[in-house]
């Protein structure tokens, strides 16, 4: 049984801590109550649907007039499984780092990469989420959704997902048209390990621990504790994680930007010849890491986490909308931001 609410805040449901107000709230534990909810016209008529999550990803400007719906369909289970790997189905409103942990408890590797990413798990198919060298596309079987307009059930595969750096066919063509229901993973009873990324191997070494011994689970540790060094906690300090996406250009414009700056960052882009550069080394590089903007600052440790106090969104964005200027002008790449901005 679902309850709509009226007039509900919003400051407890993301991670910025915003205090905008729904018109209308209401909290989904169930597909088939979702389904219900939908076909009732009074609720599809009330000025537009907000999907939310963990809201780590999420920046609320302003009251929202419509139906604010909290995702928090739960349940993990078994589809199928052979001595090789296990499809496992989870509800999309199951916390995504818990899962992490659960996996791997059952001894099903492949997303300890992805350790310690707040947000749900119908939310990471929406940005593929990734760090450290794994993308969730590498790991995803299928998403199933319901339409919002229409309450029908529908199932992307993995190719129609159209998955892309921190993209998806529900930022794009899909996008404000489902609520992701349940995602299905491949994950691996015999594993083979990520360790590509420095940051990996010197964690490895401080803690002396060797390739050869190195377990999913010591790795999700030693994920858990780069990050925690690196990111301040939401919990304690609001913010959404990473406000900008690395860009990814070509290697022509890579040449003429390494002309001025010899110690630019960069990576080779996952699927072409194309490299990602490091924004966070931008904006450093530009001295803008523990700079403040009236309520808004960049983070002291990591130049692409912006905080904020007592909600000021405002100053955030023209925070953001400085940064974005002054990297344009002196790299030539456009940052986007990575929070979807309501």
């Amino acid at each position: 049984m679902t309850t709509l609410k009226q007039q509900v805040s919003l400051a407890d449901y993301n991670t910025l801590r915003i205090d905008a107000c729904a018109a209308w709230f209401c909290r989904i534990d169930s597909k088939a109550a979702l389904i219900s909810l939908l076909r009732t016209p009074a609720v599809t008529e009330k000025g537009g649907i907000l999907v939310i999550g963990g809201g780590s990803n999420l920046v609320l400007t302003r009251d929202f007039p419509g139906l604010v719906l909290l995702n928090a369909i739960k349940g993990i289970d078994v589809v199928h499984q052979d001595s090789d790997s296990v499809m496992v189905s989870v509800g999309g409103g199951e916390n995504w780092d818990a899962f992490v942990a659960y996996s791997l408890s059952q001894g099903w590797a492949g997303l300890e990469n992805l350790s310690a990413i707040p947000g749900t798990v119908g939310a990471a198919p929406i940005q593929n989420i990734g760090a450290y060298g794994v993308e969730l596309k590498d790991c995803l079987v299928s998403v199933s959704t319901v339409e919002l307009v229409s309450g029908q059930v529908r199932q992307f595969d993995r190719q129609e997902c159209e998955f892309g750096y921190r993209d998806s066919i529900f930022k794009k063509a899909e996008k404000d048209k489902h609520i992701i229901t349940s995602v299905t993973f491949r994950l691996d009873k015999r594993p083979t390990l990520k360790l590509n990324y420095g940051e990996i191997r010197s964690e490895m070494d401080a803690s002396r621990i060797s390739e050869k011994e190195l377990t999913p689970v010591q790795l999700r540790q030693l994920i858990s504790t780069i990050r925690a060094r690196k990111l301040p906690d939401p919990k304690v300090t609001p913010n959404v994680g990473s406000f900008f996406k690395n860009p990814v250009i070509g290697k022509k414009q890579l040449q003429t930007i390494l002309e001025s700056f010899p110690d630019l960052v960069y990576f080779p882009a996952t699927d072409n010849d194309d490299v990602k550069l490091a924004a966070g080394w931008m904006i450093d590089r530009l001295g803008w890491k523990g700079k403040v903007l009236g309520m808004a600052r960049v983070h002291s440790r990591q130049a692409l986490v912006l905080t904020v106090r007592e909600g000021h969104c405002e100053d955030l964005l023209t925070l953001a909308k400085s940064i974005q200027k002054d990297v344009s002008a002196h790299f030539g790449v456009v940052l986007e931001i990575e929070p979807r901005i309501v």
